[in-house]
């Protein structure tokens, strides 16, 4: 018993100084993590190969584990970012990734979404690494219109950061974003945006009727493959390029989930929200449609993507997917910081959670 209460003693004094000293223990522990989180670039823990990162694993709906539309695609050193959802550079840099090594953004198509975070994705790609060139946004014609608006309404913030940091921060030449239209292909075709050695990109079309125009992107290095569709409908073309691809990363939205959300906005009264329920369920991929895809191509793993309705109680993934996990069953349900990793050589295909 004396051992027992010497013992609680000795806790309870040693929790006394700790507490007397907290101030200096957190700035110590503060100091080591800084250091340790401003060298740090979780890249250089990937091996070799061609790795996809959920930076954004929902649509347009506030959800607690699904930020807006964002892919990171990392082949080899060499990092790439498919549309820029709300938070999604921010959830980069929360998982480690180098955001001034951004090389280029590609965007899908045109709605909110997908790009309303490129002001701040461009912004921070130039001043972490003193960029001296803005960055690329591939997409397809109309991307400029998108670009210059940015540029437009950051342009007083350029002047401030160059003002403030100097040309070692915050070079004007870096400030912004350089549109790089293209037309999007025919159906059965595919437009090469970059060939470069080991790594290829690769637009195809996809429909999101009445979105004029939108597109899915293809990427391959050194015999691995992924295809991310964007927003839209089942479509034959999507499954002519996901042939025996790696890893397929499908946008779906469950139209049993969302009939039930326009039912109950019906009863409520809030004709907004039953129109626009309605009205979303004629451009976008069901979970099943997305399974039939994935089993019909022969791809190796289908990796579910904006998300729609927001899964945020437990037993919703099972009505989400709806039977879609029957038809096709080497596939996972996106979040935020959901990471799949292709390494070169191999046929591996290894997941991982990041967040």
């Amino acid at each position: 018993m004396k051992k027992l209460i010497m013992a609680l003693v000795i806790i309870a004094l040693l929790g006394v100084v700790a507490y007397s000293q907290r101030a200096r223990i957190a700035e110590r522990v503060m100091v080591v993590g800084l250091e340790a989180r401003m060298g740090s670039n979780i890249i250089d823990t990937f091996e070799d190969g061609l790795h996809l990162t959920l930076c954004g694993a929902g649509g347009p709906m506030p959800a607690p584990n699904a930020s807006g539309p964002c892919v990171a695609v990392v082949a080899g050193e060499r990092l790439f970012i498919v549309d820029a959802g709300t938070d999604g550079v921010r959830n980069l840099g929360r998982m480690g990734f180098p955001i001034g090594s951004i090389e280029a953004v590609f965007i899908t198509h045109f709605h909110s979404d997908h790009i309303d975070g490129l002001g701040e994705l461009a912004t921070l790609r130039w001043v972490s690494a003193g960029n001296d060139e803005p960055l690329p946004v591939y997409g397809p014609e109309g991307v400029s219109k998108v670009a210059n608006g940015f540029n437009a309404a950051y342009e007083q913030d350029f002047g401030y950061r160059h003002a403030h940091h100097g040309d070692s921060v915050a070079p004007l030449s870096g400030a912004g974003m350089q549109a790089m239209p293209f037309s999007p292909p025919k159906m059965g075709e595919l437009e090469t945006l970059v060939d470069d050695g080991d790594l290829k990109i690769q637009a195809l079309t996809v429909d999101h009727s009445p979105i004029d125009a939108a597109v899915g992107y293809k990427f391959s290095y050194k015999g691995r493959s992924l295809l991310i569709t964007g927003d839209t409908v089942k479509l034959p073309n999507i499954e002519l390029f996901a042939q025996g691809i790696d890893l397929l990363v499908h946008e779906a939205l469950a139209p049993n989930l969302l009939i039930m959300m326009n039912e109950a906005a019906q009863k409520a009264g809030n004709k907004p929200m039953a129109k626009i329920t309605h009205d979303v369920l004629d451009y976008h991929t069901s979970p099943v449609e997305a399974a039939e895809t994935a089993r019909d191509a022969g791809v190796g793993h289908l990796l579910y993507y904006h998300i729609v309705p927001p899964l945020i109680f437990p037993g919703q993934e099972a009505l989400f997917l709806n039977g879609a996990d029957d038809i096709f069953v080497d596939y996972t349900v996106g979040q935020d910081g959901t990471t799949f990793f292709l390494p070169a050589g191999t046929d591996e295909i290894i997941s991982e959670q990041l967040m």
